[in-house]
């Protein structure tokens, strides 16, 4: 309602060229007709495919397929073109460097400053040449809200079960919830496809479904190679130590609004209580920060982005930017969930020798991390604080900034139970604090090598795996922490002058 209400208005000004930029067309023809019909104006659509027709109320129109070509469209329109409104179907291909067509629109916008006929472009991204855009408008098509969705959900339902002779969906009440949270940002037609996905197969929507259904949201979004869907999310019984982060994340889950048992508060119940914003992670390699980024969004049962800010940057100019633009973008629309951009330092490091493009891209996550409103939980990950700009790091960026220091001999030791475990070994089989006491220094990564490592030895002398072939592993494998050893001690040196918590 709102919406035709809106774009009425803004035909009604008389502005010559419109931009709609939608994948859902569908969607866009039916408010254009619902406002032709309350203006009593003529609606007519074009593509290149069927050429120019009557869309909607007014003066019928014989399918005009002679019209196909844009440019005898555009001179059509503009010597013998009825008054009304005309839907251009995925027009911005012919836009690109065709100056005769760009001065048929213009032409046609000039003629046109009385409102008698609009011309609106639909497609799913076009941008007006210079040229036109002061004769020009963008309206964007409002997506459903928490209602609408919940709402379009249940009439997937209800068709379901016309369709399965009245038997009903079931429907898990968290489930039904999260999915609706997950549909946000979506269009009505997607809402409905993938609460369909959700339902047709089963007829049931539980909490298996719902990594599914983020998925597919995030194809929809079409933003891979710069950011991508991480489906496995690890719990944290797979991070070994970590108190103190576990702890701090089930408090703030609350306010966050993450996944909850029924009787805890949530953001929309406890007013007063901010979504929070992120935490950024320093620590030396293979200390477990990227594993403890995956284990947030299971713990809080959220879908997992990950930025790679080495796709991010372009050759072009300006695209390094938006490509950025997009992403974040892309993650607000996939809200609430959380983004994890790793070794953040590799790209947004202090580097003058780009010409200013490294500043650029700060500023423009700086700003969105300042002014979003989405829950969007970031999680950065840093190995060389050094490196980042101090504006990055000051009070405010982040939540919290956790030093995640190299595990102690109890950590090592869950450590290694976790990853015998994974491998369906029995830990009490094992030599566990020889094992843990032999690996001081070790990082979790390292830990790990070593109990793989000591698996292949095993079997290929056709012997089951023993303590003795992992300190075996142990024994030969030379630390980061010793080859690196003066980098850690500044790197340490750094967390204690600012007090940072210990991970």
């Amino acid at each position: 309602m709102q919406d035709a209400h809106d774009l009425s208005v803004l035909i009604n000004s008389r502005i010559p060229l419109l931009v709609i930029e939608t994948h859902d067309e569908n969607g866009a023809m039916q408010l254009l007709q619902r406002v032709a019909r309350d203006q009593q104006r003529t609606l007519y659509r074009w593509s290149v495919t069927d050429g120019l027709d009557t869309a909607g109320f007014g003066l019928r129109l014989e399918k005009a397929p002679e019209f196909c070509e844009p440019e005898v469209l555009l001179g059509h329109l503009k010597t013998r073109g009825q008054p009304g409104i005309y839907m251009l179907c995925d027009f911005h291909p012919w836009l690109s460097d065709q100056p005769k067509r760009i001065r048929l629109l213009k032409d046609i916008a000039l003629s046109n400053e009385h409102g008698a006929m609009t011309l609106v472009f639909v497609s799913h991204a076009l941008t007006l040449p210079t040229e036109l855009s002061r004769h020009s408008a963008r309206f964007s098509i409002s997506l459903p809200g928490d209602g609408e969705i919940m709402a379009l959900v249940k009439e997937e339902a209800r068709k379901w079960s016309v369709g399965n002779q009245g038997a009903r969906v079931k429907a898990d009440p968290q489930a039904l919830e999260r999915l609706a949270q997950n549909l946000k940002g979506l269009s009505h037609a997607e809402v409905k496809r993938l609460a369909r996905v959700a339902i047709v197969d089963d007829g049931a929507i539980t909490e298996a479904d719902i990594p599914e259904i983020n998925l597919a949201k995030f194809r929809l979004m079409d933003m891979e190679g710069v950011l991508s869907y991480e489906y496995n999310t690890e719990q944290f019984a797979a991070v070994g130590g970590m108190d103190n982060l576990k702890q701090w994340l089930e408090v703030r889950r609350l306010g966050f609004g993450g996944r909850a048992e029924a009787s805890e508060p949530t953001a929309a119940s406890a007013p007063g209580l901010e979504p929070a914003k992120g935490v950024l992670l320093l620590g030396v390699q293979g200390a477990g920060k990227s594993l403890a980024a995956r284990a947030v969004a299971g713990l809080w049962g959220l879908p997992l982005l990950r930025l790679d800010m080495g796709a991010v940057y372009n050759k072009y100019h300006g695209e390094t930017e938006r490509n950025l633009r997009d992403s974040l973008a892309l993650a607000d629309q996939m809200s609430p969930c959380v983004l994890w951009i790793d070794e953040i330092e590799k790209g947004l490091g202090a580097d003058d020798s780009d010409g200013g493009l490294t500043r650029r891209v700060l500023g423009t996550l700086l700003t969105w991390m300042a002014e979003r409103k989405s829950r969007v939980f970031l999680v950065a990950t840093a190995n060389d604080i050094s490196r980042l700009a101090p504006e990055l790091v000051r009070k405010g960026r982040f939540d919290e900034i956790f030093f995640v220091e190299l595990p102690d001999v109890a950590v090592r030791a869950q450590i290694i139970g976790i990853h015998l475990r994974k491998r369906e070994l029995d830990p009490a089989q094992f030599d566990i604090e020889q094992l843990a006491t032999a690996c001081e220094g070790f990082s979790g990564a390292e830990i790990e090598q070593a109990v793989v490592a000591s698996l292949y030895g095993a079997r290929a002398a056709s012997e089951p795996l023993a303590t003795r072939h992992i300190a075996e592993e142990i024994s030969r494998t030379s630390p980061l922490s010793r080859v690196m050893a003066e980098k850690l001690a500044e790197l340490r040196s750094w967390a204690a002058e600012r007090n940072l918590l210990l991970a």
